[in-house]
């Protein structure tokens, strides 16, 4: 009877458990799923992170490589990120070029990347004007069920904190470059975003972390994406659903409260990775 109701009616289902302060998967509304992180997961990659967030999972490789650094900036490097979403991890993707949910996630990483600073350009530079590092950041979600920025936001900065480069340095007679693969760095990371998002229920009602289905039901969605020291790295609202200042604060708070959880959850995977 439940499942009949719910594939006729699914919003009206869905405003049955919210009444009552849960969700049909038995969630509070303030509650996440259940969020793992394994690190170091390609060995091909310089670096690597796969994070589930419930039944999401997404998985990011960072790949190194060098170049000259851009003309009108010659004292950085490049970042280079890009967020897949193949159709084998849902049904609602086509194969083919990247489709509009693909590019905005692409682009929501881009600024975050950006205006957290995780990681300063400058530090990506190995010789002035002559020599730089380029990071290419793929991310590619295995299994879509909702939430795709903060799985994408988390697996991007826990792989970032993986990566390990080699020691580069310009020999100033030839002026090539010569590789030190017995000697690895790894990646300054100057910032930590971490993002929480939110769905929005007949205007008024917010839900935390949404699944694919909540997102389909929702007026709007809103992502806040916050730094270590509770600082507001970027808020991302596609439309929908307006929320008032009081809302968005309470969005924010609870943003910082999920940022202290994510980077304990990073900080013990870490660690525990760590030869003795």
């Amino acid at each position: 009877m439940a499942t009949a109701f719910k594939t006729v009616e699914p919003l009206e289902y869905y405003r049955r458990f919210l009444k009552e302060n849960c969700r049909p998967d038995g969630r509070e509304l303030g509650e996440f799923r259940a969020t793992t992180v394994n690190i170091g997961s390609i060995t091909t990659a310089d670096g690597s992170a796969l994070v589930k967030l419930g039944n999401t999972t997404v998985i990011c490789g960072v790949k190194a490589e060098l170049a000259a650094p851009p003309v009108d900036s010659p004292n950085k490097g490049y970042i280079v990120p890009n967020v897949e979403l193949p159709s084998l991890c849902s049904t609602r993707f086509r194969p083919g070029p990247p489709g509009e949910e693909a590019q905005a996630a692409s682009q929501f990483i881009a600024d975050v990347i950006e205006n957290s600073q995780i990681i300063e350009k400058e530090d990506l530079c190995i010789a002035n004007g002559k020599l730089a590092w380029v990071l290419y950041c793929d991310i590619i979600c295995l299994d879509y069920d909702g939430n795709i920025l903060d799985a994408s936001t988390f697996a991007l900065l826990t792989a970032l904190k993986n990566v390990q480069l080699p020691a580069v340095t310009v020999n100033e007679e030839t002026g090539l470059s010569e590789v030190n693969l017995k000697q690895k760095n790894p990646l300054i990371i100057r910032k930590h975003p971490v993002a929480t998002s939110f769905a929005i229920f007949d205007d008024t009602l917010l839900i935390v972390d949404p699944t694919a289905e909540e997102e389909d039901l929702a007026t709007g969605t809103v992502t806040i994406v916050t730094d270590e020291e509770g600082r507001l790295c970027s808020v991302h609202k596609p439309g929908g659903s307006p929320l008032t200042g009081a809302k968005l604060q309470d969005c924010i708070t609870r943003a910082v409260t999920r940022h202290k959880e994510v980077k304990k959850l990073i900080d013990k995977v870490i660690k525990s990775i760590q030869p003795k």
